[in-house]
C-alpha cells in the first residue's frame, strides 16, 4: 500500500480537499460549495476524494483548516488542526520556496501573508466586509447577467476600465447601476470591478505591508485574469497564479498532517456517517459560555467553547 495524507479546508463559501502522497504530490482533489453546511460540505468532499483516489493509497493522517476547522477536525479525527495563515503559508512555500508575498482572496474573506526564508513573519486578514471578495464579484456578475467565471476573459477585452467605488458593497452596487445608466460598456464596467477588487485589497488588507516579489496570488478569485492583471498594473510586479492555488489551504493542512508524526489511519467511511452538532449554553458561572458539541451516531466525540473547567464537556471516545 502507498502512504497518503488528507487535508481539508472548510470555508464559508467552498470546501476544498486534497490527498497527497509521500512526495507531497496531489493524487486526488475536490472543490465544492459548502452551501451553508460545513458537515455536509465535508462529507461530499470526502465522498468525491474517495471515488477519485487510487485504491493503492492508504491515508495515514489528516489535517483540517479553515473557518470550521475545529468541527471538521473532530469529524475526521484530524492529527492537525491549524489556522488558515499557517496552512496557506506551508502549502505555498512547498510549491514556491522563494515566495515573499502571498495574496489570498476567497469567497467572503481575504488575507495577505509575508514570508521570509520560507517562514510566515507577518499577515493581515479582512473578515468583516465582503467588498472585494468572491461573493462580491458573484453578486455583481448576477446583476450584470454574466457568469462570474467569464469575468476575467471579458475584463481583458476592455481598453478603458470604468472606475467603480468598491470600498463598500452597497456603494459599489449603487455606482455600478449609475455607470450602466450613463452608458458605460459592460466589458469596461467588468474590468473596473476587477480593478476595484485589487485596489480595495491593497488599500485595506495590504495597507502598511511591504509587498516584495515573488508574489503568489491564490484563492478562488485568483482564477479571474482581470483581477490578476489589475494587481500587476497596480504593483508593477509579476503576479504568479498556481494552478492549484484554490486548494492551497487544504494542501498545507495535508503537509502538516504528514509531518505531525501522529498517524491516525483515516477511513473514507466517515463520508457516510451521521454527524450532528448542538449548542449548550453553560450557566455555571458568569461567563455563560456557548459550548458546541459534536456527535457521531449519537455519541459525543468533541466539544469546545468553554472558558473554564465548569463548562468542560467530556467526549466519550471509542
Amino acid at each position: 500500500m502507498k502512504k497518503a495524507y488528507l487535508g481539508i479546508d472548510i470555508g464559508s463559501i467552498s470546501t476544498k480537499g486534497v490527498v497527497i502522497d509521500e512526495n507531497f504530490d496531489i493524487v486526488a482533489s475536490s472543490y465544492l460549495w459548502t452551501e451553508g453546511s460545513p458537515v455536509q460540505g465535508a462529507r461530499r468532499v470526502l465522498a468525491e476524494l474517495r471515488d477519485s483516489l487510487d485504491a493503492d493509497y492508504r491515508v495515514l493522517a489528516s489535517g483540517a483548516t479553515g473557518s470550521a476547522r475545529r468541527l471538521v477536525g473532530a469529524m475526521i479525527g484530524a492529527s492537525v488542526v491549524k489556522n488558515e495563515i499557517t496552512a496557506h503559508a506551508v502549502g505555498t512555500t512547498q510549491l514556491h520556496p522563494n515566495v515573499r508575498t502571498i495574496f489570498e482572496i476567497g469567497g467572503q474573506d481575504s488575507k495577505i501573508i509575508l514570508v521570509e526564508n520560507g517562514i510566515a513573519v507577518d499577515y493581515a486578514m479582512n473578515t468583516l466586509c465582503a467588498a472585494g471578495t468572491g461573493a462580491f464579484l458573484s453578486s455583481q456578475a448576477h446583476r450584470l447577467g454574466v457568469a462570474v467565471e467569464d469575468f476575467g476573459a471579458i475584463a481583458l477585452t476592455s481598453k478603458s476600465p470604468t472606475p467603480i467605488a468598491a470600498r463598500c458593497t452597497v456603494f459599489a452596487e449603487s455606482d455600478l447601476v449609475h455607470k450602466l445608466q450613463m452608458g458605460h460598456s459592460r466589458e469596461d464596467i467588468i474590468a473596473g470591478l476587477c480593478a476595484a477588487v485589487a485596489s480595495n485589497y491593497l488599500n485595506n488588507v495590504a495597507k502598511g505591508k511591504k509587498i516584495a516579489a515573488p508574489v503568489v496570488f491564490q484563492g478562488g478569485v485568483s482564477k479571474n485574469a482581470g483581477v490578476v492583471r489589475a494587481f500587476e498594473k497596480e504593483l508593477g510586479l509579476s503576479v504568479t497564479v498556481d494552478e492549484n492555488g484554490h486548494l492551497m489551504g487544504a494542501y498545507g493542512a495535508a503537509i502538516l498532517a504528514a509531518g505531525s508524526g501522529e498517524e491516525r489511519e483515516f477511513s473514507f467511511e466517515t463520508a457516510d456517517m451521521d454527524f450532528t452538532t448542538k449548542e449548550i449554553n453553560c450557566r455555571k458561572c458568569p461567563n455563560s459560555c456557548e459550548i458546541i458539541c459534536v456527535s457521531r451516531g449519537g455519541q459525543l466525540i468533541d466539544a469546545w467553547g468553554n472558558r473554564c473547567e465548569k463548562g468542560d464537556v467530556r467526549a466519550r471516545r471509542a
